[in-house]
This record gives structure tokens, sequence and C-alpha cells, in this order.
């Protein structure tokens, strides 16, 4: 995939490409629904590309910082997820004056004069421009007669484990992940949840237990509610079962939040590495134990069920059962 950045950068795609624009966060099954269709369009368009123009970071960032939402995938992931989705050139607008301050009509003429793309795919709820005064509508009526045509995709809903039936966007993923609710997570995203992150030292107080963990530092990516999670992670092209606690230690007394991952049949040293976590079941609630033993039994629990549950496809729809 053809990594571009910046205004300069979206006027290097090619003409006659499939566009689509927006966050991409997640890479969910809505955004894997726009991507099908852009790769259907592509097939069907000779010589053309497809190109997804996103942000990096987020806009909100820059706008409203404390309204910013916590990333659901790491820049790196993001890119690996839309490659693996087909996408030929990726374009990240950083949140700078040069592109924010654009209106809607603007950047729909620098689309049209500059980029000249055969097609748009978007989804029905799109905006875009300064203060979000482009819509769906406006880019209908501005794209006719042009020779872009617009595609817009409807949005995809799913049956979670309860049975509820809810639209697939980035902030219902996140509400998700953010109570813990991994599987569910799963099925709007295609895939389990994953943390990645840079193995760094803890208090190494698994290793006097016998369960040795890999302590990991997420920066900026949302980290799900405190519980202890069944997991796996791949290292050198090997995939381990991961029982995961994320959380305090409060056998210990110690109040800082961590994300541990013992790698079930993994021997080796792993600091200074980045890992990537998928969750695929919440197993339990963090607790105190009365002393080490319970607190070992436990664990020892935790472990035979996350061997049991690590393979499972966390992310088949109830629909699908």
């Amino acid at each position: 995939m053809n990594l571009l950045h910046g205004i300069d950068g979206l006027r290097k795609l090619s003409p006659g490409c499939v566009l689509s624009i927006g966050n991409f966060d997640g890479v969910h099954r809505g955004h894997q629904s726009l991507l099908r269709v852009a790769r259907e369009l592509r097939a069907s368009t000779p010589g053309s590309r497809l190109a997804v123009v996103t942000f990096e970071p987020h806009p909100l960032t820059v706008l409203r910082p404390e309204k910013a939402p916590p990333r659901l995938t790491t820049p790196a992931m993001k890119r690996a997820l839309l490659a693996a989705e087909g996408v030929d050139d990726l374009v990240e607008l950083a949140p700078e004056p040069a592109v924010l301050d654009l209106t809607a009509e603007q950047f729909w003429a620098l689309l049209r004069d500059e980029v000249r793309p055969s097609h748009l795919v978007e989804g029905s709820e799109f905006n875009f421009g300064k203060n979000r005064g482009g819509n769906i509508a406006r880019l209908r009526e501005w794209a006719t007669g042009t020779g872009v045509r617009l595609n817009v995709v409807g949005e995809v809903e799913v049956p979670l484990l309860d049975l509820r039936i809810v639209p697939i966007r980035s902030t219902v993923v996140r509400w998700l992940v953010a109570h813990g609710r991994v599987r569910d997570a799963a099925i709007c995203l295609g895939r389990p949840f994953a943390l990645q992150g840079e193995v760094i030292r803890g208090h190494q107080r698994g290793r006097t237990i016998g369960v040795p963990t890999a302590n990991l530092r997420v920066d900026g990516q949302l980290v799900p509610d405190d519980a202890v999670y069944a997991g796996r992670c791949t290292v050198d092209g090997k995939t381990f079962p991961a029982a995961v606690s994320i959380g305090t230690l409060p056998t210990f007394g110690d109040s800082d939040r961590q994300i541990e991952a013992h790698l079930i049949g993994f021997a080796g040293d792993l600091y200074g590495r980045v890992l990537t976590v998928e969750l695929v079941d919440w197993l339990r609630d963090q607790r105190k134990y009365d002393g080490i033993e319970p607190l070992k039994a436990q664990i020892a629990m935790d472990v035979a069920d996350t061997v049991r549950r690590a393979d499972d496809d966390a992310s088949r729809p109830i629909a699908a059962a």
C-alpha cells in the first residue's frame, strides 16, 4: 500500500481512482462494507486504484481535545487493516489549519478539480468540511454532471450477544470495549479487539508465583474495563493463548493500573518488543484474594479457561450461529 501525507498527498492520487473518505478507526464491519463496494467498483473500472483518505490523528485532538475519542486501532494497526482490505493508496491528513479550515465547498472543489476520482464511496451519515458543513445530500447535488459518481452504502447492523440489534459505528465499538464486552466488540469488528504496545518492566510479581507476564505500555488506545480476559498473542509466527489482566493488583495492594499478559506456553524475553494481544472473551472481574495461595488457585483456573477459549471465533454474529 502506498502511504501519502497531507493535501499534497491527496493531489498525488491517480485520476479516476475509487475514493472513500473517513476516520476508519477500528476498520470495523461497517468500514469493511464500504471497502467491499469500493473494491467492486475498482474491478469494474479498468486501471483505477482504491484510495482512502483519513485523518491522523482524529480532528478532535486539535479542535476539542477533551472530546477526542480514544483510539480503537493504533496508526500502524489501521494501516495494516486497510491494506488487508485491498486499499492501494492511503492519504493521512493531519488536523492542521490548511485542512481544518477548508469549507465543504472548498474540499469538494479540490476533489473535483485536482483529485478527479471516478467514484466516491461513503456512508449515509458522512459529513465533511469545516464545521461538518458538507453531507451526503450536498455531495450528491454537487457531484451531478461532474463525472464523479457518488455511491452511498447503507449502515450495517448486527445482533449482539443479548440479541439487541445495533448499528456498527466506532462509537458503539468503543462503548462495548470500555465496558469489557469484548465478544460483542468482536462481532462489530469482524475480529477480536486487540491491544498493541511495548513490553516494559513491571513489578515482576508474576514470576515469583510461576506466572510470568508481559507488561504492556499502551499509548492513546482504548483500554477495556478492569477484568481478566482470555486472549491470544502471536510471537515470531507462533500463536499462544494469553490470560490478560487489566487493572490494579489488589491482592498486593498496588493501585497502578496495568495491562499484563501471560502467554501460555511461551518462554523467552519480550522486553522492548511490541506485542499485539487479541482479547477474545471476558473471564471475570478483578478482586482481592486472602493471600497468595488463593490467588494462584484462581490464576490456574483463569489459565485453563483461557486455553479453552483462545481459539474461539469471537467475531461470529449471532445470526450466523
